[in-house]
């Protein structure tokens, strides 16, 4: 496209396009930016009574141009954009209004060239006047005798009695007299430098001579280890030359490295394999390990010592710790460990022979009763039946290294340790499956920093790790390893990167991004190293959007959906640069404040955070609460001190100390994933950034084989309907709905839908067809895991206006109500609601390793027919505030983008929920006392606690009247709902007095059907003489099946309308 012309702007964004229109704001005004749905193709936008049309302009075979105009106007075709402009400015061709005004492109302010992350350029060898000859002459000339002198000045000074005589005199003649010829060499372009050579070829004479006699012994060593190498193929080894002029010595030595790494490994493969190990590759091997705990029961304290076996699949269960074991139980009869919510150092362990009398546990701290959980769950894991894994866990670390090289030791960064959240010592020896490591201004080449990463995690997990992918842009770099039994599960690799700096042209800032699937489930990575300097942060929220958009991972099909929405698992780590907002002059106050460990003042002042907020950058992304320092700016070599002023030749610049590392996730709905960890390192200090880690639990999904005939087995089907989608647009044009996903036989069109005015900047469409999805399996096992991903898109250029995603988890056993939010390319663009209802062949879902370990909730509230042991849900780590099963706090609730409303009792086409009670467009109920918890995902949500972010997503212009009055409510049960979002802990606000001393364990399930397991139900416990609770805690209906209903009159067509299994059109709908 001609930029140069005024109406030209490239690739801006569809929403872009529509603003600097708006902006105009007369008739005629037009632009053209490049086509989001057709490469090599344009798109015309023009404005008419504050409206936006666009028109596509397709090339032909012979690249000719022409517009897609209106009908019945004869189609002319142009050689260039120019001359199609100018045929257009002419009134009746086919256009709402003739070509008037072109709307100038916005001026950006570019980023200064920060010298130091600029490829090292070549002095130029042409030059085009004598003059500038004769001046670099000189300058050569008065450089080849300043810079000897110096040199020889330099080696006086220094003590040289160690060296050897004969060295001290080849460097003296080295700067006396080759240094001048080196220097020459390089005025003239040649980065040969023949007289250093020739020094270290004298220094390392000795060296270079015993590599060359003891390599031929270690090849032939390594050869003898080598399996694959048949006896009589060859007649002697073939080693390097000895000639010191054939290779450089530092090849050499790298060979000799990489030889005894080799034989090492080789070595060590061979002894597994004679003992009988599979695969012949290094099994990590946990030690035993203990924890001293006190156990409780019947109101009394009891020292004890637990030893995890993992290796050998046992838990001992002893008196003392130099005593005999009193019991100990396998590994298959472990059947639960609930955590305590209220009490964050207590667990209790459920085994099969005693799950009446419940074991309690009270461990040391937290941290040590998470690790005690982790090892369990290694062990189930490691002696699980199951032919696949259904969960990982994944380390994503971040790291600026500051152009030096690493220390020899930086196996804290990988074992997460240091501040914040960090793992226990207890857990040192679990390895993670696949590790993500992230790095920026990186110095060393790719075989350098992956074979050191490599040997960490060698000598910390005793395996020897598969390199899935590497992938580097100038020095951002990100490498991904896995362990070598997942080296057939991980499939479909891509690679890729964006390049964000001077208009977007350099490398020394932008994005790397690797992609793959793990079985059945996609896994996406990006680091980033984002536009530096306290003041660029709009620059950095555009490098955010340009890496959105340009980054090509992942399946090639789902074109139409950038990176936010393609994979199950995407992680976004890096150098992100934003910085604490504060004047220069509080830098004092900041450090004072990060001693006192008071970081949330400083955090609440951090660009990143505001921007999120704001939903400006990473909408709908979660990041672990921070509980550690800021990362940057510190004095290398020490942790102790920041270094917040730099000094220029433009002056002092300031770098206030920052959370500039961040690592941020985003999974699709009803997506497991739990965060052990976020901080970090403290004892990593080459660089002026310190290393930062995470690591994350994360629910995957097999390749899935059904066991069912897929001759006799029903077919199952997914049905949409009651479909409305608000989008925020000028844009006059019609639009369909387009349905994705890798468990359907082909991508689903629906028809076109009706537009209807909703308010300025906006507008309204229903799709009233129902629509039948088909997937290519029906079992359940398999459908559960599945998601379905939504694209609204324009029926005359064909570009997208929105994507979301549902689960069809949320629609097992029952129509569903949904609610998402519409994004594209990062940017909030509307909201879409509908109906589905999932139809499954018979079966039940196995259940999942993370579901092993769940969370305790009090709940102290006795309704009519309760029962007192059902109180089920999902559970996991009560200190991570991102889980989804976490119960609802109030406090900074933070919008996820869905939210979901089972309905039990039929499906209803108009929009009220059974209680009679009106949906608002976040799909919460008017009164908060009509919404519960869901017990397996959700948090109970309420209309009246919203803050910043629920008011930013959902601004005055989408709200919708009230239903009229006179429609009958539905006389259906009321049903639970849930919704996803967030809250940091906080003490609940007490809503009812239900005093009761009884706590019920939560056992969740990922289904109601895996809610009633035919166990026994575990006891309540009660302790005589306890006073009543203290606060009293709101009534909790979710574990009551018989709610109290009011019977309300039925509406006369709601029977024969569900009778009949088809939805009713209704009147009016809102979101």
């Amino acid at each position: 496209m001609p930029t140069s012309q005024p109406w030209g702007h490239g690739n801006i964004t569809r929403s872009k396009a529509e603003d600097l229109l708006s902006k105009a704001a007369r008739d005629g005004s037009f632009l053209i930016r490049d086509s989001e749905s057709i490469q090599g193709a344009y798109a015309l936008c023009v404005l008419h009574q504050n409206l936006v049309y666009t028109y596509r302009i397709l090339p032909n075979e012979d690249k000719k141009l022409s517009v897609q105009a209106s009908e019945g106007v004869p189609i002319r075709f142009f050689s260039g954009l120019p001359e199609l402009v100018e045929a257009y400015y002419n009134p009746n061709m086919g256009l709402i209004t003739h070509l008037q005004y072109p709307v100038q492109k916005e001026e950006e302010v570019e980023e200064e060239t920060d010298t130091n992350q600029l490829p090292p350029q070549l002095p130029p060898r042409n030059f085009a006047s004598n003059d500038i000859k004769d001046a670099e002459a000189k300058t050569a000339e008065q450089l080849s005798k300043s810079l000897p002198d110096t040199m020889l000045t330099r080696l006086q000074q220094l003590d040289t009695s160690t060296i050897p005589e004969e060295h001290q005199v080849a460097i003296q003649d080295y700067f006396r007299t080759a240094l001048s010829l080196d220097i020459e060499q390089i005025q003239s372009g040649h980065l040969d430098l023949p007289g250093l050579k020739k020094l270290t070829t004298t220094i390392c004479k000795n060296l270079n001579s015993e590599i060359s006699r003891i390599l031929p012994a270690l090849e032939v060593f390594h050869r003898s280890l080598d399996q694959q190498h048949a006896p009589g193929m060859c007649d002697g080894p073939k080693h390097m030359s000895s000639d010191s002029t054939s290779q450089s010595l530092h090849l050499r030595l790298e060979h000799l490295t990489k030889l005894l790494y080799s034989i090492e490994d080789k070595a060590r493969s061979s002894i597994f394999e004679s003992l009988g190990q599979e695969g012949g590759h290094r099994k990590s091997l946990i030690p035993i390990v203990t924890f001293e705990v006190k156990q409780e029961s019947l109101g009394i304290s009891t020292k004890m010592i637990l030893k995890v076996d993992v290796e050998g699949g046992k838990l001992y269960l002893k008196k003392s710790k130099d005593g005999p074991d009193d019991k100990f139980f396998v590994h298959s009869k472990i059947l639960q460990l609930v955590k305590s919510q209220k009490e964050h150092i207590k667990l209790i362990l459920e085994t099969e022979k005693e799950k009446i009398l419940r074991k309690e546990f009270v461990f040391e701290n937290t941290k040590k009763r998470e690790g005690f959980c982790q090892l369990l769950q290694q062990m189930k894991n490691k002696h699980s039946q199951k032919p696949e894994p259904d969960m990982i866990t994944v380390f994503v670390g971040t790291w600026n290294m500051g152009n030096a090289g690493p220390p020899h030791n930086i196996s804290t960064w990988f074992q997460c340790k240091g501040q914040g959240k960090t793992r226990d010592d207890t857990a040192d020896h679990i390895p993670h499956d696949i590790y993500v490591i992230g790095s920026q201004e990186d110095p060393l080449s790719e075989r350098e920093w992956s074979d050191t990463v490599k040997r960490v995690l060698r000598n910390i997990t005793n395996l020897s790790f598969k390199q899935v992918a590497i992938h580097t842009l100038w020095n951002i770099r990100i490498v991904v390893l896995a362990k070598p039994e997942h080296e057939n599960r991980i499939s479909h690799i891509f690679s890729d990167s964006v390049k964000t700096g001077i208009a977007n042209t350099l490398g020394n800032k932008g994005a790397v991004g690797v992609s793959f699937m793990f079985n059945g489930t996609s896994f996406g990575f990006v680091n980033s190293h984002l536009t530096s300097g306290s003041e660029k942060k709009l620059r950095r929220n555009q490098n955010y959007t340009t890496i959105l958009r340009f980054l090509n991972l992942g399946d090639k099909k789902l074109n139409p959906f950038d990176i936010t929405h393609q994979f199950t698992h995407l992680f976004w780590l890096g150098d992100l640069n934003y910085r604490v907002e504060l004047p220069t002059t509080e830098a004092e106050y900041i450090v004072t404040k990060i001693k006192q460990q008071q970081y949330n003042d400083l955090l609440g002042k951090d660009q990143l955070n505001m921007a999120r907020n704001d939903g400006k950058v990473f909408l709908h992304f979660d990041e672990e609460e921070i509980t550690f320092p800021p990362t940057y700016r510190f004095e290398r070599d020490t942790r102790d001190k920041y270094a917040y002023t730099k000094a220029k030749a433009t002056g002092t610049k300031y770098n206030l100390p920052s959370w500039c590392d961040r690592i941020l996730r985003k999974s699709y709905p009803l997506a497991h994933v739990v965060s052990h960890a976020y901080g970090c390192t403290t004892d990593i200090m080459t660089s002026d950034h310190s290393p930062v880690f995470g690591s994350f639990e994360v629910g995957v999904a097999s390749q899935f084989v059904s066991k069912q005939d897929p001759n006799s087995a029903p077919e199952g089907g997914i049905q949409i309907m009651n479909c409305v989608a608000l989008l925020l647009t000028k844009s006059r044009t019609k639009f369909l709905v387009e349905y994705h996903s890798s468990c359907l036989e082909k991508t689903v069109k629906t028809p076109e839908g009706e537009n209807m005015e909703h308010s300025e900047g906006s507008i309204k469409v229903f799709f009233r067809n129902q629509i039948e999805l088909t997937p290519i399996i029906s079992d359940p096992e398999y459908l559960l895991d599945q998601h379905i991903l939504i694209s609204v898109k324009s029926t005359d250029s064909y570009e997208s206006y929105g994507e979301g995603c549902v689960a069809l988890r949320a629609a097992q056993g029952c129509y569903t109500e949904f609610f998402i939010t519409l994004t594209h390319h990062g940017e909030k663009t509307g909201t879409f609601t509908g109906g589905i209802q999932l139809h499954t062949s018979e079966g039940k879902p196995t259940e999942k390793l993370y579901d092993f370990i769940k969370i305790e909730k009090d709940d102290t509230a006795k309704g009519k027919g309760s029962d007192q042991n059902k109180s089920i849900t999902q559970a996991h780590d009560i200190s991570n505030p991102n889980y989804m099963g976490v119960l609802y706090q109030k406090g900074n609730m933070v919008d996820k983008g869905w939210s979901y409303l089972p309905k039990k009792g039929g499906h209803d086409v108009g929009t009220r929920i059974p209680s009679g009670k009106v949906l608002n467009p976040v799909g919460e109920v008017e009164k908060s006392s009509e919404m519960f918890d869901n017990p397996l995902y959700g948090s109970m949500a309420k209309s009246q606690v919203r803050n910043r972010d629920q008011d930013h997503m959902q601004p005055p212009a989408l709200q919708e009247p009230a239903v009229e009055a006179e429609r009958p409510p539905v006389p259906t049960p009321r049903n639970r709902s849930y919704t996803c979002s967030e809250s940091k802990p906080q003490p609940p606000t007490p809503i009812a007095a239900h005093h009761s001393t009884h706590k019920k364990p939560v056992v969740p399930s990922r289904s109601e059907g895996a809610m009633l397991h035919g166990r026994p139900p575990l006891p309540t416990k009660s302790r005589p003489g306890m006073a009543e609770a203290l606060a009293p805690k709101p009534r909790d209906y979710r574990d009551n099946l018989e709610l109290p209903v009011k019977r309300l009159p039925a509406r006369p067509a709601q029977s024969s309308a569900h009778r009949d299994g088809q939805p009713e059109v209704p009147k009016r709908s809102i979101l």
